[in-house]
């Protein structure tokens, strides 16, 4: 049904401009914090779950200012506790253990931070969560939906195990789903869309679900993408706005 990584986890292109937001150890996790700069609900919040290069990479602090500067009190987890994959594993002809990278971020070790945070904004009275997973960290935003812990629910170009759990989805979840796919994804291929197509589509799932599938774009794109391609430029900008469009309809 899929891999569970793929090459293009581990592969992109880092992204032009400024970051505006500011650490905070929240629950005593170090997180990134998109705060929006107009009147915000703060009873809501949307957790950030980054790629293998956390939220030290400019792209996923840039994603979490946009979630901001469209009223989103935003918060980017350090989940990999300092961490993440370097951005210098990017670079041309750099040889990177994955394995060895990967067996210290377990999913037993690596939600805990997660549930940290959780915690630490409930305690800073947030009430209403949604979440986005993009790449590794769609393998958190399911768990969460499944627990009901969160209101409503993104993923792009999920890696992991997230086709083999699209049916405890349906069966637990009260969660809006989107799923923002594409082309050529081996993580999340195109007999992983039509399951979930199959399990929560055409009105089965009754809190809501949408899958935009992008052409053109592969693994990595919403995040990673090469934005000199138009159709990955397109891909990108456009899981934004259904993902901003999903929140707004749905959190």
């Amino acid at each position: 049904m899929g891999s569970p990584f793929c090459d293009d986890c581990f592969k992109g292109v880092i992204h032009e401009g400024e970051s505006k937001g500011q650490w905070e150890s929240i629950g005593g996790v170090n997180s990134y914090v998109g705060t929006p700069s107009k009147d915000y609900d703060k009873t809501k919040a949307v957790l950030y779950l980054s790629d293998v290069f956390g939220m030290q990479l400019i792209n996923n602090q840039l994603i979490v200012d946009s979630f901001a500067d469209n009223g989103f009190l935003t918060i980017g987890i350090d989940y990999f506790n300092g961490d993440p994959v370097g951005e210098n594993a990017l670079g041309a002809g750099i040889v990177f253990d994955r394995e060895a990278w990967l067996a210290k971020h377990r999913y037993e070790e690596t939600r805990p931070f997660v549930d940290k945070v959780y915690e630490g904004l409930k305690e800073r009275g947030v009430a209403v969560f949604g979440a986005v997973g993009y790449c590794f960290g769609a393998s958190y935003v399911f768990p969460l939906a499944i627990e009901n812990k969160v209101k409503a629910a993104m993923i792009a170009h999920p890696a992991r195990s997230i086709p083999e759990s699209l049916q405890d989805y349906f069966n637990f979840s009260k969660a809006p789903l989107l799923i923002n796919s594409c082309e050529f994804d081996p993580t999340f291929p195109l007999e992983a869309c039509a399951k979930a197509d199959d399990i929560l589509g055409e009105g089965k799932f009754a809190p809501g679900y949408k899958r935009v599938h992008w052409e053109g774009c592969k693994h990595g794109f919403a995040v990673r993408g090469d934005m000199s391609d138009p159709k990955v430029k397109a891909g990108k900008e456009g899981a934004f706005k259904e993902t901003v469009e999903w929140f707004s309809k749905y959190l």
